[in-house]
């Protein structure tokens, strides 16, 4: 088996860097230290673990340029924005789920019955394995990384082959920090050793962040154990733009949901509904609005869009495009006004279509690329009725003067998170989850605590 792996770098196509999958030995060595380690790390107390967490988030926000240059390096994100996932959406998770673990953990206890005390306490489960994506590395992690080692469990994480330099800081961060050895740990793997480390009885619970198919593997891998998964695997997220919406605020903010990062958001914007009253103007502004970026070398800090994280997806995204336009779609933006655009490479120019509709792929399939499709719609019921026509349903957004409506329409669409005037974002104090094919579990929140820990209860009479 070859053992070595490189990060191909979507900037220029060179070996940005290699690495050696973990051996047999060392993933054996990871599994006994982390199981060591968690029983003494569950004995500490939550002030102790705060101390810590806070101190290797401090170490990431020290060294958020130089991390942000490796991240752009890997996976292509224009540097004028990388650095703000680490300190925007990095911190505020780290710090929000720090700052709640007290009272998320706190025992529980019901009414008081004369001659007993009893409570349900919350436990760590052991060893969690952490399976992180590439395209927010940091942000996607964080979700699980911080709350598992705050509820007293220990961490292995194991990042997407494209950014394993992420995992390293992440050592380097709790190194620094002071945590025990053995409480976090990592390790570049296989998908097949990812296989065989879930089905280890030393993993108790696996956090997944990816594709759908990846998802299926993950409950593959686990349909032998009596364990527990959490999935958050893909999303084609809908935007419906009602009559009574704010045109210019609307444009701008669904222009930024549907190509920040090069569409290659899990809830970013990849299909809009707009009311048909809206319809012309809306278009014309998000088209005019969608030219004005600026494709090219992501470390150059004029670039807004830079590169897809490889040449194969930014392919993918431009056969969607054909299917759309064979079946009668019509595009919106010549890729010629973009001179980095080039086919057979990760730069691709971003892409407005309409005349689309749900037979295509670009408004039912996953894209994960700059494009986008909208259709018109005559009313609240059709547009709710597109936005659940989809296998997918992680968040869907309202774009409305209208609060009371947007909670009615909200109530009907299958998803996890439901937006009003906003998109594209984690707030942490909201449970983050998926249904349909987006996924099962949830992440952040004081919800989020309850997938890291088991309850015990404790019936004592006296």
């Amino acid at each position: 088996m070859n053992t070595k792996f490189q990060v191909i770098s979507p900037v220029d196509g060179s070996v940005y860097a290699e690495r050696s999958l973990a051996s047999a030995k060392e993933i054996d060595k990871v599994l006994a230290v982390a199981e060591k380690a968690q029983r003494g790390w569950k004995t500490s107390s939550i002030d102790e673990r705060a101390a810590i967490c806070r101190k290797a988030v401090q170490y990431f926000l020290e060294q958020a340029g130089e991390m942000a240059e490796e991240l752009s390096w890997q996976m292509g994100r224009p540097i004028r924005y990388t650095p703000f996932e680490i300190s925007k959406g990095f911190q505020e998770r780290a710090h929000y789920m720090i700052d709640i673990a007290e009272g998320a953990l706190a025992d529980i206890h019901p009414q008081a019955q004369a001659g007993f005390r009893r409570f349900i306490r919350r436990e760590p489960l052991g060893a969690i394995l952490v399976l992180a994506p590439w395209n927010y590395p940091y942000l996607t992690s964080v979700n699980v990384v911080i709350p598992a080692i705050m509820a007293g469990n220990a961490v292995i994480l194991k990042h997407a082959q494209q950014t394993p330099l992420c995992a390293e800081r992440y050592a380097a961060a709790f190194e620094y920090a002071g945590l025990p050895e053995g409480v976090f740990q990592y390790l570049h793997l296989s998908h097949p050793q990812v296989a065989a480390v879930v089905a280890d009885s030393r993993i108790a619970h696996v956090a997944f962040t990816g594709s759908v198919e990846g998802g299926k593997a993950i409950q593959q891998a686990v349909s032998h154990r009596f364990l527990a998964a959490g999935l958050e695997l893909g999303g084609k997220d809908p935007a419906y733009v009602r009559a009574d919406a704010n045109l210019d605020y609307t444009i701008e903010n669904l222009v930024d949901g549907a190509f920040f990062n090069s569409g290659q958001s899990c809830c970013g914007i990849e299909r809009i509904y707009v009311h048909e009253q809206l319809f012309d103007p809306f278009v014309e502004g998000f088209v005019a609005l969608a030219k004005q970026y600026v494709l090219g070398n992501p470390l150059q800090q004029e670039t807004t869009l830079g590169p897809m994280v490889r040449t194969a997806a930014s392919r993918f995204a431009q056969e969607q495009v054909r299917e759309a336009v064979q079946k009668g779609a019509t595009p919106l933006i010549e890729p010629q006004l973009f001179p980095a655009h080039r086919e057979g490479t990760p730069y691709m120019a971003p892409q407005v279509l309409i005349g689309v509709d749900h037979s295509m792929q670009i408004m039912t399939e996953e894209s994960f690329a700059p494009v986008v499709g909208i259709m018109p719609v005559k009313d609240d019921a059709e547009a709710i009725r597109l936005m659940n026509d989809s296998r997918y349903g992680l968040t869907a957004s309202v774009w409305s003067a209208n609060l009371d409506e947007a909670i009615r329409i909200g109530e009907h669409a299958e998803t996890g998170t439901c937006y009003l005037n906003r998109c594209d974002y984690l707030d942490p104090a909201l449970a983050w989850t998926g249904v349909k094919d987006s996924g099962r579990g949830c992440t952040l929140s004081s919800l989020g605590y309850e997938a890291l820990t088991r309850p015990k209860s404790f019936h004592l009479k006296f």
